[in-house]
C-alpha cells in the first residue's frame, strides 16, 4: 500500500476532531488503522500543504505537548488551539483528561 491512501485515512480522522478538542498522534494512527503508529501519522501531517483545511493543529503528542520542532509552527499551533478554547498549563501541556477527543466508532466501519 502506498503512503497516499494511508495518509488520506489520517486526514479523514483529523478532520473529525472537533473544535476545542485535541487528539494524540497515536490515537489518530489507531483510528486510521496504521500499523506504523504515531510516527506515520506525524509524517502525514507534516506533508500537508500550507493553508490546508485539515485541522492539523489539533494533534498533540501523548504527553499533551506540541511536538513541532519549528518554533514558528509551534507558536501557530498553540495560538490556534487557544483560539478554540484549549488552554495550556505552565509546562506547555494540554490537559488530555479534559480536552482529548473521545472518538466514537464510525457507523459501518
Amino acid at each position: 500500500m502506498s503512503a497516499a491512501p494511508s495518509w488520506e485515512r489520517v486526514y479523514a480522522v483529523v478532520r473529525r476532531v472537533p473544535r476545542g478538542r485535541v487528539a494524540t498522534y497515536g490515537q489518530v494512527a489507531r483510528l486510521a488503522g496504521l500499523t506504523n503508529g504515531a510516527r506515520q501519522a506525524g509524517y502525514a501531517l507534516h506533508a500537508l500543504r500550507p493553508h490546508t483545511a485539515v485541522p492539523w493543529y489539533r494533534i498533540v503528542n501523548a504527553a499533551g505537548r506540541i511536538s513541532l520542532g519549528d518554533v514558528a509552527g509551534a507558536v501557530t499551533q498553540r495560538l490556534l488551539l487557544e483560539r478554540e478554547g484549549v488552554p495550556f498549563d505552565a509546562a506547555g501541556r494540554v490537559d488530555l483528561a479534559r480536552y482529548q477527543w473521545k472518538a466514537r466508532p464510525r457507523r459501518g466501519a
